[in-house]
């Protein structure tokens, strides 16, 4: 006949034990003091910049925006075609930078502006190679405009849903060009000034807004010494500002719409859907 077993016994067995109760101070152990661990200056730093972006963070709540802004999926054929908006946004910051630098130096009077455009060149120290990337910034970031738009158009990228996308870029490009034109007048030689009168002259033949845009530039019905602080006040502060505006609303777009795939690349469905179809 099998031995039957208590279960009671069983399962009072089975129980876990309760925990010792923690032992005074004066009668606890004094642990045996191990190696010390040597912290680096490059450790520390990393701890305290991880400090102030956790403190940062916690006030702002900024990582979420950044985890959605910058980790996001992109299509298939992604290329380098899809860079140039990043270009053209590097040249803006390079021609800030180097604006800000010149504008410590450009006095805008017809009098002295190019006199003072002389002296950044001829005696400032690395004057000529900042104007340098000034004038020839403007250029590279005109030219990689147009081609990112052009790239936008043949990839098909204005259609829906970024009908929106496509109206701020082609607000950047004519803000792009009014920098240009603005800009041209404010070493004041003989070229800039003679060039900058047929400008505003084909300006004024426009119709309707023509004659008042014209009149709006020149600060006046003819070019006076109030025009040249016009174009500067245009280029250094009304200009930029619309170009930073309207960047930040064009990388909100781009941010929350995606980027379009390139027209040569099929969505791929996935197995299931391929079976219904």
């Amino acid at each position: 006949m099998p031995k039957l077993s208590n279960p009671l016994k069983k399962n009072v067995s089975d129980l876990p034990k309760p925990p010792m109760p923690p032992l005074p101070p004066s009668l606890r152990p004094n642990p045996k003091p191990g190696p010390k661990e040597e912290v680096t200056i490059g450790d520390a730093a990393a701890a305290g910049g991880t400090s102030v972006v956790a403190w940062i963070d916690e006030r702002t709540s900024g990582s979420g925006f950044l985890r959605g802004f910058l980790f996001r999926k992109v299509p298939k054929g992604t290329n380098w075609w899809y860079t140039l908006g990043s270009a053209t946004m590097f040249a803006f910051i390079a021609q800030a930078f180097t604006g800000v630098f010149l504008a410590m130096y450009y006095v805008p009077s017809p009098t002295e502006a190019y006199e003072s455009m002389r002296h950044v060149n001829n005696d400032v120290f690395l004057g000529e190679f900042v104007h340098g990337m000034h004038k020839w910034g403007a250029t590279v970031m005109t030219v990689l405009v147009f081609v990112h738009m052009a790239r936008t158009f043949v990839f098909g990228a204005y259609k829906y849903p970024r009908e929106l996308n496509w109206i701020v870029g082609v607000l950047l490009l004519m803000m792009t060009m009014m920098m240009g034109f603005t800009g041209y007048l404010l070493p004041f030689d003989q070229r800039s000034f003679w060039a900058t009168v047929v400008g505003v002259n084909l300006n004024g033949t426009g119709p309707i807004i023509g004659p008042y845009l014209a009149d709006f530039l020149r600060a006046g019905s003819d070019f006076t010494s109030t025009t040249l602080p016009r174009f500067y006040a245009i280029h250094m502060l009304l200009v930029p500002g619309l170009i930073a505006a309207l960047i930040g609303a064009h990388l909100y777009l781009v941010a929350k719409l995606g980027t379009s795939a390139p027209p040569w690349k099929k969505a791929e469905l996935p197995p299931n859907d391929e079976k219904r179809v």
